[in-house]
């Protein structure tokens, strides 16, 4: 039995708790898998009706682990990848999702937030989305998703210098709904959820839809014109130099490329 995910269901709440805290809760594909699986049930379950994606106080994700991404790294043609499942469910679910976020956010820990519908952080809380420098673009619709949230510039600052975006500074763009302690986020993201759940079922998933209304398609659409670029600059020599310094722990040299 795979531990790297926790999921519990109650009082109409699904949570999935990472926890991989010795490896900074970095994502495998096994627990992309995992977690693609919990949504899909979730959304199919209607006694759920919230979802609560939590980590640990101390780390909410380090992003991929990058040994197992270079051991089984999607193709262009891996639209069944585990990772492609997760992302494009976040897209199409249904319910209300609650991200709740002590720590590091780094990649995919920060990019699938975009996808949540209230975000709770810890006041230790930081997001970042270091893809150029390792050679690669963003993902999860987050070259869409950021601009439109941050504006342009600020998104540039986080996607195209890879520069982390503070707590305080999440909560004013947006990203954010509320900073406390650390060790009161798991607790306020749950009293969220069960507000939530004892509302109506019906008026949640409509208003959610109406809310999101015609997002779906482009959010797809962006998610596969990222996929396909993200797979061709994982074979570039840049990439390959990123990820070689980043095992051999120390700084890339881009310039001999």
């Amino acid at each position: 039995m795979n531990h790297d995910v926790l999921q519990d269901s109650s009082e109409g709440v699904m949570t999935l708790t990472l926890n991989r805290v010795d490896k900074k809760n970095a994502f495998t594909q096994e627990m992309y898998g995992l977690c693609a699986d919990a949504m899909l049930a979730a959304a199919d379950d209607p006694s759920v009706h919230a979802l609560v994606l939590q980590g640990h106080e101390t780390i909410f994700s380090a992003g991929n682990d990058i040994a197992d991404f270079l051991q089984r790294a999607p193709s262009i043609d891996s639209a069944h990848a585990q990772v492609t499942r997760f992302l494009r469910g976040l897209v199409t679910f249904p319910k209300p999702l609650i991200g709740a976020v002590c720590g590091p956010a780094v990649g995919v820990g920060t990019t699938m937030l975009f996808h949540c519908d209230l975000v709770y952080a810890g006041d230790n809380a930081a997001f970042s989305m270091p893809f150029v420098n390792l050679g690669l673009c963003a993902e999860a619709a987050s070259s869409l998703l950021a601009p439109q949230l941050m504006g342009y510039h600020r998104a540039a600052e986080a996607l195209l210098l890879g520069e982390p975006i503070m707590v305080e500074a999440a909560l004013e763009m947006g990203l954010v709904n509320r900073i406390v302690p650390p060790s009161e986020v798991s607790a306020l993201a749950r009293r969220q959820a069960l507000k939530l759940a004892a509302k109506p079922l019906p008026a949640l998933m409509q208003t959610k839809r109406l809310m999101k209304q015609g997002q779906a398609p482009a959010l797809l659409a962006q998610m596969d014109e990222e996929g396909a670029a993200f797979a061709r600059l994982l074979q570039s020599p840049h990439s390959k130099e990123a990820f070689s310094a980043f095992l051999e722990k120390r700084k890339p040299d881009f310039a001999k490329l």
